[in-house]
């Protein structure tokens, strides 16, 4: 029965009890009114339960929501598990919390909260995660709510190697403030290794928001309301505790004149209940080289035997540099820091400069940057220039449906001359070069929601990945084709060479003569004079790209960020505009509701 329809007769209340909770309730969000359905079930329960409801519910009308909500923008999973681990902790300590993924979100409920914190990724160029966009906007709009009564914390996600370091959660503090919001916390911005600064901060912050809503309502037994159930089976291994699992293969599918050693990686996850979808990625967490560990030692007057204190225990600095830092990619704060400690006048000049100080340290690894001038230091000196170490996400490249308690991968090996030594990535190198068929890897899954498969599988599907960036797209055919899904398939592939670096081109080929590959254009860049890329393939089929769009056509997008990325982008609009006879600001719009519907997804690093 709904509220509207109680009377005196059909219920214990009188008139005037029922015409007051009617009031009440006419006031209230569907969140606030959960919150009160379990309030006064648990005052219901108590001695104090013979409180006249007339007085129960003027309290509650005047009361604010006293809850605390939650909302993840989330491109890759990181914002999305500090979200859920500061959930969990919320309810442990006693406060009514609910868990919102920004995409679900209507941004005119935020005024109707009290307290809410919202954890932020950054994506691309300083842009909102796919399952934000449209949260981002609105509270930019002339739509967007006063918010005086709304106080908020933010937290943000980032990489300092990038120059739009944690914009979106910056972007969101500005937001909430300009509507007048308070922060009852100040905004903290964190780098990759994020875990412990985040663990900090949600203690500080759950303390106040604690201490805010008992002053608020205390009276009120505090409830926990129900959140959306997850999307995947939960499993005992995360990233926190990692599976140890078998290294079954690492197999060259590169030519022997390639440029590029790309490795097809099969790891067997029998027996660990873990599952992953199309789209999702592997999170790997990889050891050091010994080789590295020593020269970077040797550089800096050091013999590894020193004891270091890692989160509270004791152990050599050789075994911490293997096993708990960042020792290849250097990033700005370290060159920064060691220009101070060394006294190296080009660090110092790089340093001055942010824009240079970016570039050459997204190119130049940490022992390059200990080599610009030698400085003895201490064990303390240098793993304090160093980040943590961090597991690397690779696009998972099949689909359990085929491979059963297997996980593939293609990773492309990080290799490189610098003068006359060779550089290697940390976790490629270890994968492809370190690890023995039969050895152990501790690998979780990272599930992405941002990067699916459309749910009708009539759906007609194009998918743009060149490089590396095939990987996923691997799963996604590997998974239509067991599902026997009816939608047309549309992949454009590229790299350097066909001879030499057309990655499963056998599969491909298969596919496409099997017809659950409808369509397959290539682009090989050094096979004639004029580079061509995949963008330029997108313009050259502009009329049929146009018209799978106009068929209901999802878009996907994976591989390099910095190039790549923004040139089928560019590509996306122009064949709007053109074959749509639109105007560049009509095209713009067209593709960013195509996001918003997540009809164009990307997966880009």
């Amino acid at each position: 029965m709904l509220l509207k329809e109680l009377s005196a007769l059909a219920s214990p209340l009188n008139d005037q009890q029922i015409g007051q909770l009617q009031q009440a309730a006419s006031e209230l969000s569907p969140q606030q009114l959960a919150w009160v359905s379990g309030y006064f079930w648990g005052i219901s329960q108590t001695s104090g339960a013979t409180q006249p409801i007339n007085q129960a519910a003027a309290a509650v009308s005047s009361q604010p929501a006293g809850k605390l909500s939650i909302i993840f923008a989330s491109q890759t999973g990181n914002a999305k598990g500090v979200a859920e681990a500061l959930k969990e902790e919320a309810a442990a300590v006693g406060i009514a919390v609910e868990l919102f993924d920004a995409s679900d979100y209507k941004g005119k409920n935020l005024a109707k909260e009290t307290h809410v914190i919202i954890v932020a990724s950054t994506n691309g160029e300083g842009e909102a995660p796919d399952n934000a966009i449209e949260l981002h906007e609105f509270l930019q709009s002339k739509k967007a709510p006063k918010l005086d009564n709304l106080h908020y914390g933010v937290i943000g996600l980032g990489d300092s190697s990038y120059e739009f370091f944690c914009q979106t959660g910056k972007d969101f503090d500005a937001f909430l403030s300009k509507q007048g919001a308070t922060p009852f916390i100040e905004r903290v911005d964190l780098d990759v290794d994020y875990e412990a600064p985040a663990a900090e901060w949600r203690k500080q912050a759950l303390d106040k928001v604690k201490e805010a809503l008992a002053s608020e309502a205390q009276s009120a037994q505090v409830v926990q309301l129900p959140v959306g159930q997850p999307a995947h089976s939960t499993s005992q291994y995360s990233k926190q505790n990692p599976y140890t699992a078998t290294l079954l293969t690492s197999q060259k599918i590169t030519g022997r004149d390639s440029g590029k050693d790309v490795r097809h990686i099969e790891i067997d996850l029998d027996g660990s209940g873990l599952t992953y979808q199309p789209g999702d990625a592997l999170g790997v967490w990889f050891e050091n080289s010994i080789e590295l560990v020593s020269a970077i030692l040797k550089q800096v007057g050091l013999t590894g035997d020193e004891v270091v204190e890692v989160d509270g225990d004791s152990t050599s600095l050789q075994k911490a540099l293997v096993e708990k830092y960042e020792i290849t990619s250097a990033n700005p704060q370290l060159v920064t820091q060691y220009a101070e400690l060394s006294g190296s006048k080009k660090l110092e000049k790089l340093a001055a400069d942010k824009d240079k100080l970016r570039q050459y340290s997204g190119n130049t690894q940490v022992i390059d940057v200990l080599s610009e001038k030698k400085a003895k230091l201490t064990a303390e000196q240098l793993v304090g220039l160093l980040r943590r170490l961090t597991p690397r996400l690779y696009s998972i490249a099949s689909s359990q449906s085929e491979v059963d308690e297997e996980v593939h991968l293609t990773v492309g090996v990080v290799e490189y001359q610098q003068g006359d030594e060779t550089r290697f990535g940390g976790a490629s190198s270890f994968l492809s070069h370190r690890l023995e068929e039969g050895d152990d890897v501790k690998v979780f899954v990272e599930h992405n929601n941002n990067f699916k498969l459309p749910q009708d599988d009539n759906a007609p599907v194009i998918m743009i990945g060149p490089g590396t960036g095939i990987a996923p797209f691997r799963s996604f055919v590997q998974e239509r084709d067991n599902r026997d899904a009816e939608g047309k398939n549309w992949l454009f592939f590229g790299d350097r060479t066909f001879t030499q670096d057309f990655l499963y081109q056998v599969e491909w080929q298969k596919y496409l003569k099997s017809g659950i590959v409808n369509q397959l254009d290539v682009a090989f860049s050094r096979d004639q004079q004029e580079k061509v890329y995949v963008q330029h393939r997108i313009l050259e089929h502009a009329a049929q790209v146009w018209q799978w769009l106009q068929d209901g056509a999802y878009i996907y997008v994976c591989g390099d960020a910095t190039r790549m990325a923004k040139d089928v982008h560019e590509a996306l609009i122009c064949v709007v505009e053109q074959h749509g006879q639109k105007t560049r600001e009509e095209a713009e719009q067209f593709v960013n509701e195509l996001r918003k519907a997540k009809r164009y997804q990307r997966d880009v690093y």
